[in-house]
């Protein structure tokens, strides 16, 4: 049950973020400064209806929402795409192969989780500069570790069974009995640890944004809007407010889906 909740909630998400720009026409970095700082509700000078309110230069609230909806999902995945394959293949390699290469690929592993995931983001984020494909680039290359040793861990407890030496046995090749006996065994922790890390890497892109060291300050995103509305929490409470709560149901569903996924796929895990 909590699965199809969590799967709702995040399918009505991607659903928001793929349409909701489209049906919205309010643009979400125009200025309208005759209707700054409106509470959720109002209604604009062109009689329009801003329903999550206005920002301190009168942009509206749910256009940016939906925008910033779509630069976090986006982030979200594209850096699980590229973390996952960098952390696949390094953990096939290490726990395929062994050696001198497990040894030299996990100690670059073990060297990388010495320094704190964010403050190498905020590091790296800073010495490339604001854009989207830094964001990902950042944190992909600051999230590919949990992958390499999942895969590492499940490859090491795979390649040794009796249907791969049996497979091995009879001349297939490495390529082969990866491809059709060691992934299919990754794919089950692989989908869960992707479950859980994308809600920490949808909120290290907006906490990167609201340092200034995300997403571009014209390409709206919940982490900028957050920021922009740190300073008028007492009399305009819904700039920082809407776009935070939208931000920690997003994580939540993430989170209790990928708890969901590991009791299924774990059965001997669940309740812990």
């Amino acid at each position: 049950m909590r699965i199809w909740v969590c799967l709702a909630i995040v399918g009505c998400y991607v659903l928001a973020a793929v349409f909701g720009p489209m049906l919205v026409e309010y643009d979400p970095v125009a200025t309208h400064t005759g209707d700054r700082l409106l509470p959720p509700g109002s209604r604009t000078s062109d009689g329009s209806l801003a329903i999550f309110g206005t920002d301190q230069v009168g942009q509206d609230l749910l256009a940016q929402t939906l925008q910033g909806a779509r630069i976090s999902i986006t982030i979200g995945f594209a850096t699980l795409v590229l973390a996952g394959f960098i952390g696949l293949v390094v953990g096939v390699l290490a726990g395929y192969f062994g050696g001198l290469l497990d040894a030299v690929l996990m100690r670059l592993a073990d060297i990388q989780l010495a320094f704190p995931g964010i403050l190498l983001a905020i590091l790296m984020a800073a010495v490339l500069g604001r854009s989207v494909i830094n964001v990902i680039l950042v944190l992909s290359i600051s999230g590919w570790v949990t992958f390499a040793r999942v895969t590492r861990g499940q490859v090491l407890s795979t390649k040794n069974r009796e249907y791969v030496d049996a497979t091995r046995t009879l001349g297939a090749r490495t390529w082969h009995i990866v491809r059709t006996c060691i992934l299919p065994a990754c794919t089950a922790p692989f989908l869960v640890i992707a479950a859980l890390d994308i809600g920490s890497v949808i909120l290290a892109e907006a906490s990167l944004s609201f340092l200034g060291l995300g997403t571009p300050a014209t390409t709206p995103s919940w982490g900028v809007t957050i920021a922009n509305g740190r300073n008028l929490l007492t009399n305009a409470w819904w700039i920082s407010t809407i776009p935070g709560i939208a931000l920690a149901v997003l994580i939540v569903a993430f989170g209790v889906l990928g708890d969901a996924l590991r009791d299924r796929f774990d059965p001997k895990m669940e309740g812990l």
